[in-house]
């Protein structure tokens, strides 16, 4: 039999019913939290069956049948997106989750017809850009008081493990769209196992309490939510996912939080503080659990946090997997990373094709592969045709047997701010190819920065700067009104003219190293975003 969202959430509802499963900010108007109201359990599931008998009937009403696909495009940060979310799954429907970070309807209708949806719902925010929508659309109440109507709803026990559960979307675009990426029930029950894992707590005697990592409308929060539910944990929704360092100790001192879950772009806010602050310092260590994800932090970062006794884990994973590799379990090393229990993956060596001068090391390379037989392999339609496997182009080095560290990645991506994904070597050409006669060479940064910058050396140095750069943003613009919010380049002040031969190179074949830029121009880009060095 499955384990499911659903289940877990029956399950725990009867065992925690009166425990508090949420704690949720109520702000003045200076955007101060006055309390942090509770809700239990018990309320939650009352909620959802709530919010799936409203479905029911909306889509009843429109012909609609159970297990046909809803958009859902929502922030995924307030109680009411969890609602409409679990609800429309309860109600036996397929969720499309769809992030705000998406600002182009078009890229939206796209997605929904790959997925066959029926309908939309949608955040208050969209009213006025959903008027040509191809599909019946439906607004996201923000509030859990609605009229109770009796419908039956359908077994949480009846699902195949082949049918799918959810849609996610991949955080960086492929072709001017992001990739669909069907998640079924099977898939689910292999989050069930992994999230309990993570999620155990160290203290059986005492309820967790936990930090939301980010939107449910991804699958780092969609992951972590199930761990919570496992074990009758609490999750604390802030007011926003970066929240400040005095809002980390008025969760601890109100909330009892005891395990911060966040992306390493806002812990390390929480590190910059705590280096100045003792005060954030000693709550830091004194949490439980410190687990971060979405990207590696900076290896200085990193072995700060673990020297000053920050219990700091690293859980690496994808949309396409979610969890994969979790740290802090080695005695003597708690940044080596290891598979999570239960799980059927191989390190394959890569061959040692890296560009010669960009990095002399004897080290092995190896690609993280899930194999076909794993638990969370993806679905079909992500896996490799050749031999059906699903070859994350995540590389590693090891250091003891079965113990690893992370080396990347070997294609063009970069990680923003907020762990989405962003492919450069498509910005890059799509530049090229509409600027010949502005661009010399050209190469996008910006791991762990709120959006993409691109370097540039013109094909003239005699050009005027300021309307070279005007010119790019002119002829580059189509190309990026299709692509997320955290991929754009749609601003004069995110292209840097260098002079031509100025971006650092590999010594052979003369590729532009990308990590060697953003070292070399990190004063500039910090200034960019108005970051203190």
């Amino acid at each position: 039999m499955l384990n499911t969202h659903l289940t877990v959430l029956d399950s725990s509802s009867s065992k925690y019913a009166s425990e508090t499963l949420f704690r949720i900010p109520q702000v003045d108007s200076t955007g101060r939290v006055e309390v942090w109201r509770s809700v239990t359990y018990q309320r939650f599931n009352q909620d959802v069956e709530l919010f799936a008998r409203h479905w029911t009937r909306v889509f009843k009403a429109q012909n609609i049948p159970t297990r046909s696909v809803i958009g859902c495009w929502l922030a995924g940060f307030s109680y009411f997106d969890v609602l409409h979310i679990y609800g429309l799954s309860r109600a036996g429907y397929i969720p499309q989750l769809f992030s705000l970070r998406l600002p182009n309807p078009d890229v939206i209708y796209e997605l929904l017809r790959k997925s066959n949806a029926r309908a939309m719902i949608y955040d208050p925010s969209f009213e006025t850009v959903l008027k040509d929508c191809p599909l019946p659309i439906h607004l996201a109440f923000q509030s859990e008081r609605i009229e109770s109507v009796e419908e039956s709803l359908p077994s949480i026990w009846d699902s195949k493990s082949s049918d799918i559960a959810f849609y996610f979307h991949t955080s960086g675009s492929t072709s001017g769209s992001p990739k669909l990426v069907p998640m079924s029930f099977g898939w689910l029950n292999s989050v069930v196992m992994k999230s309990h894992h993570i999620s155990m707590p160290q203290n059986p005697g005492r309820q967790d309490v936990t930090s939301c990592m980010g939107s449910m409308c991804h699958i780092g929060q969609t992951f972590m939510f199930i761990g919570t539910l496992q074990h009758g944990s609490c999750v604390i929704q802030p007011t926003v996912i970066g929240f400040s360092s005095d809002e980390l100790v008025d969760m601890i001192v109100r909330c009892g939080l005891n395990r911060l879950n966040q992306f390493a772009a806002f812990l390390l806010k929480h590190f910059r503080t705590a280096r100045q602050d003792p005060k954030v310092l000693s709550v830091l260590k004194n949490l439980d659990d410190v687990l971060y994800s979405g990207m590696p932090l900076p290896y200085e970062d990193e072995q700060w946090a673990l020297k000053s006794g920050i219990r700091l884990r690293n859980l690496f994973g994808s949309t396409e997997i979610g969890g994969m590799l979790l740290s802090g379990e080695h005695e003597k090393n708690r940044a080596l990373l290891r598979p999570i229990p239960g799980t059927s993956y191989r390190f394959d060596p890569i061959e040692s094709g890296q560009e010669e001068g960009v990095h002399k090391s004897t080290a092995i390379l190896y690609e993280l592969v899930i194999l076909a037989d794993s638990p969370d392999c993806p679905d079909i339609s992500l896996r490799h045709s050749a031999d059906q496997h699903f070859h994350t182009g995540d590389l590693f080095q090891q250091v003891l047997p079965g113990w690893y560290v992370s080396r990347g990645r070997d294609d063009d991506w970069i990680k923003s701010e907020t762990s989405l994904r962003c492919d450069t070597k498509a910005i890059e050409d799509n530049a090229r190819a509409m600027c010949k006669e502005l661009v010399g060479e050209c190469i996008v940064v910006g791991s762990g920065r709120p959006s993409p910058v691109m370097f540039v050396e013109p094909a003239d140095d005699s050009l005027d700067h300021n309307k070279l750069k005007k010119d790019i943003i002119r002829k580059t613009r189509h190309f990026h009104s299709r692509r997320y919010l955290h991929e754009r380049i749609t601003s004069a002040d995110m292209i840097v003219i260098v002079p031509r031969q100025t971006l650092p190179r590999t010594a052979t074949k003369g590729n532009i190293r990308r990590k060697a830029v953003e070292e070399a121009f990190k004063v500039e880009i910090d200034k960019i975003f108005g970051c203190s060095s």
